[in-house]
């Protein structure tokens, strides 16, 4: 136990304290733990083995209170007092988990940002999941010290070549979220070689750069990637387990699920 706290120290104060990233890694830490405490939470509300576990905050009228409100209103405060002069430890540091915290709420009802409409269990609401993915993502490779650029002053030749890997970077990017590929897209604003792959790769078929390329301008490619991203294939497949994994199943695959087991009880 006393090695692992001091390997928990030395890591804080070493790797993180050190280079000044420790309160964006409290940021993520209440991200993470609010997101998971949260999606468990939604999870036991809708199963029938833990009728004893506390539902959604739901007035007499029918106003649905949801956590992304309780998300917004805690990043307010933990905003509004870390930048109000009381920034001295610990209160920063409470500050910055609280702002996690926050985010994690809000960001798990990202889809209902997005669609205006309680869509948190249906297919639309997968993008909660991908979005809290791509969020963690970010902030780990912060922490990790990735840049997107390095910017080279020692000489003119240096910093054209830093200038144009940038700029082949961000056109890479873009053309990823024009194909769909936003989390190749994110990800590869810090790790080009990760952007410039996915930017020579077939788009997702219902995406921008398919309309605009594909569809009837070169049928042969709307069908490649109807094919590559058809719900069948291996690798869609293991990414909805992924995403199952994190935030439980969709309604309509749990309330099937739930049939079949009766069945198979009353069998």
């Amino acid at each position: 136990m006393a090695t692992t706290a001091s390997i928990i120290s030395d890591f804080y104060n070493d790797q993180l304290v050190e280079h000044d990233r420790q309160w964006l890694f409290l940021v993520l830490l209440g991200l993470v733990l609010s997101f998971g405490f949260i999606r468990l939470s939604t999870r036991l509300m809708r199963s029938p083995r833990v009728p004893w576990w506390p539902g959604s905050i739901v007035s007499d009228g029918g106003v649905h209170l949801h956590h992304l409100v309780f998300g917004i209103v805690l990043m307010m405060a933990a905003g509004a007092i870390s930048f109000a002069g009381f920034a001295v430890s610990p209160i920063y540091e409470i500050c910055a988990f609280g702002f996690g915290v926050g985010i994690g709420l809000t960001i798990d009802e990202f889809a209902l940002w997005v669609h205006l409409d309680d869509v948190y269990w249906a297919k639309e609401g997968r993008s909660s999941i991908d979005a809290a993915v791509i969020a963690t993502a970010l902030m780990g490779l912060v922490i990790l010290g990735v840049r997107p650029f390095e910017v080279e002053t020692g000489s003119t030749e240096a910093v054209i070549v830093t200038g144009l890997g940038a700029g082949l970077t961000v056109a890479a990017v873009v053309i990823c979220f024009l194909k769909g590929r936003m989390l190749h897209g994110i990800v590869g604003f810090f790790v080009s070689f990760l952007a410039i792959y996915a930017a020579c790769r077939v788009g997702k078929p219902g995406s921008a750069w398919a309309r605009r390329f594909y569809a009837s301008r070169n049928p042969d490619k709307q069908r490649k990637a109807e094919l590559r991203f058809r719900p069948a294939r291996r690798t869609e497949r293991v990414k909805e387990r992924i995403r199952d994994a994190l935030g439980g199943v969709t309604q309509a695959e749990y309330e099937a699920r739930l049939g079949e087991s009766r069945k198979s009880g009353d069998g």
